[in-house]
């Protein structure tokens, strides 16, 4: 590291490129994304460290945090690197620098900027150097970052309060934090700050440090025997930039709950270390940072495979927010669909991809909303390594029931991701580059529609695809004369003005062929549309209209009558009258 900003000129190669444009990406592909973001890390901490230097601090000026780092960095460059290059440092520098402009809001202004003192405190601890920072305390507390919550006895222990001054000293990788206890008087603690592998319990933590539980709270990591080495990943609870927006509290998980993660985590990853080669559907964990616990998880997860929430960010690089789900099934395939935005992503930040105007009218299948081109873009990429992942479960599918469900979500995925990859080319927005990487995704996705998948699978994800693309026109678009005649541009689609969030309940619901059909959805399901179609009209009946019952009932008919009416309908189901007959 430098105080000088260095000139760097990336030139992808064309073959790495193709290997990202496909879906998937070689661990050399990989390494030169991690680079380009090293490098777009430096030039923000470079613009941030600019604007620190009029902010008025009680704690020690940004410029010394920097030396510290530096020093720190000269002596054990690869773990210092690790540390600038963390998931949640990018989500700090990006939100300090949405305040800097007045975008974000937050704690104590000094107090976020001391996250750099922080930093440093970290990096020192790392390289074994020593040093003296002023420090900010958060309830008596110093998060070090990537490696654990250093908490002073007797300190105030009340959220809401303003964040306080104290002194961490470092040495030898041993640290000692200062501060003011509840009584007013000066307090300490010296402990030797280390993070502890998930499942090795309270005696774990304690052994590793000298203050005790109490005293030092360590981050916990995940950990899997990969086919090229051991794979280490944080399960990041504590770190208040881990929530990919604004800083939050400290969530520290039990004991039992993170001992869960550890079990799925080595069975997804096991799952994944299965397949060999560098194509769509494939992570390499190492690509991991960090898994952030999305709140606790319920007694009884939902059913695989749902995961309840995930989601990631272009500033956390490698990090990625997931509710734990119940099964490592739909955890790998979650650590996949995430591992495909963080590579788009830094695709991103390298390349001009499309000409975005950020208005939201696009059809996703895998949303209830309408969106726009990048979040397009996103969903594409992220759902092609989905597919992919499904793809090799269907080929390693050991008996006809992993077979048909593999099947199903095969089948599913590929086709929405090239309905979306055409929306793409033809939307006349994609850049040269974006041309490029979207045409690689259907050179991906074509010979996959041609592979066979079990036929009564097929047929499931057929009737959910276009099932969900019904209700969201029905839910989403206005049928003409919904508004006034000069509302809307020609050519723009015309929105309902009181469409509102739905559940798509179908998507998941389809996965298996019931065995006892019992609702109309259940009879589609199963491959019976007569009955559907008579159980969708009595639900009309008592509700004209209704998008969940009008959608099954339109897709039924043209299942029952596949003409053109039925494709006029299919087409624009908006113009559906609200009373169909049978």
């Amino acid at each position: 590291m430098s105080d000088e900003p260095q000139r760097a000129t990336f030139r992808m190669p064309a073959h790495l490129f193709a290997e990202l444009a496909a879906g998937g990406g070689s661990a050399e592909a990989v390494a030169f994304l991690e680079h380009g973001e090293r490098a777009r890390r430096l030039l923000l901490l470079r613009t941030l460290l600019d604007r620190l230097e009029a902010l008025p601090t009680p704690l020690t000026p940004a410029a010394e945090a920097w030396q510290v780092l530096k020093q720190a960095a000269q002596r054990a460059p690869g773990p210092v690197d690790r540390l600038l290059l963390a998931p949640a440092t990018g989500a700090w520098i990006a939100h300090l620098l949405r305040r800097m402009h007045g975008t974000a809001q937050g704690p104590t202004l000094w107090a976020e900027a001391g996250h750099l003192n922080a930093l440093a405190v970290a990096a020192s601890v790392r390289a074994g150097t020593d040093s003296a920072l002023r420090i900010a305390l958060s309830d008596g507390c110093l998060y070090l970052p990537g490696l654990g919550l250093a908490r002073i006895p007797a300190a105030h222990r009340e959220a809401g309060r303003e964040p306080a001054v104290g002194l961490a000293r470092v040495h030898a990788g041993e640290l000692t934090l200062t501060g003011r206890g509840h009584d007013g008087s000066t307090t300490s603690l010296t402990c030797r700050p280390v993070t502890a592998p998930a499942g090795s319990g309270p005696a774990g933590a304690a052994a590793r440090s000298e203050s005790g539980p109490e005293g030092w709270l360590p981050l916990r990591t995940l950990t899997h025997q990969g086919p090229v080495g051991p794979v280490s990943v944080l399960l990041d609870d504590l770190d208040p930039y881990r929530d990919l927006d604004d800083p939050v509290p400290p969530a520290r998980l039990d004991e039992a709950e993170a001992e869960a993660w550890q079990q799925l985590f080595f069975e997804a990853g096991e799952l994944l270390a299965g397949r060999a080669g560098t194509g769509p559907g494939r992570a390499d964990l190492r690509m991991i940072r960090s898994v952030v616990p999305f709140g606790r998880t319920t007694a009884r997860p939902p059913a695989p495979p749902t995961v309840q929430v995930s989601a990631s960010s272009g500033d956390s690089y490698g990090a990625m927010v997931i509710a734990r789900p119940a099964g490592a099934l739909a955890l790998a395939e979650t650590l996949v669909h995430e591992c495909q935005h963080s590579k788009l992503a830094a695709l991103l930040h390298l390349f001009p991809l499309l000409d975005d105007d950020r208005e939201e009218r696009y059809y996703a299948p895998w949303r209830a909303d309408p969106r726009h081109l990048t979040g397009l873009l996103h969903g594409a990429y992220a759902f092609t390594g989905v597919a992919g992942f499904w793809r090799d479960r269907l080929a390693d599918a050991r008996d006809d029931r992993a077979a048909d469900a593999a099947g199903y979500h095969f089948a599913l995925r590929r086709t929405q991701s090239r309905l979306v990859v055409r929306t793409l080319l033809t939307s006349g927005r994609l850049t040269a580059q974006g041309h490029a990487l979207v045409t690689g995704l259907a050179r991906t996705l074509d010979p996959w529609l041609r592979e066979p998948v079990p036929p009564a699978a097929l047929a499931r994800a057929r009737t959910a695809a276009a099932l969900h693309r019904t209700e969201w026109r029905l839910r989403n678009m206005a049928p003409p004369g919904a508004g006034p005649a000069d509302a809307v541009p020609p050519g723009v689609p015309r929105f309902r003005s009181d469409r509102t969030f739905w559940p798509d309940v179908r998507t998941h619901a389809f996965a298996a062929r019931p065995t006892a059909p019992r609702t109309p959805d259940d009879h589609l399901a199963a491959g019976n549309p007569a009955a559907a179609l008579a159980g969708y009209a009595e639900a009309l009946a008592r509700e004209p209209a209704e998008p969940h019952a009008l959608s099954g009932w339109i897709v039924a008919r043209a299942a029952l009558d596949p003409g053109r009416a039925s494709r006029r309908m299919l087409s624009r189901p908006e113009l559906t009258q609200p009373l169909p007959s049978g």
